[in-house]
């Protein structure tokens, strides 16, 4: 329970926790983009 506790209530568990939500947020983005762009490049090539 101290590690809750730490993670919620002190400066570095909060660090921890919006380093981790930033990096989540960057794989969900890039994986749209990314498939976003070969979805056009798969169009583009069946011309």
């Amino acid at each position: 329970m101290k590690l809750l506790s730490d993670l919620f209530s002190t400066d570095y568990g909060l660090m921890s926790i919006s380093g981790i939500v930033f990096m989540l947020g960057m794989g969900v983005f890039f994986y749209r983009f990314f498939t976003k762009k070969m979805d056009e490049d798969a169009k583009k090539a069946a011309r």
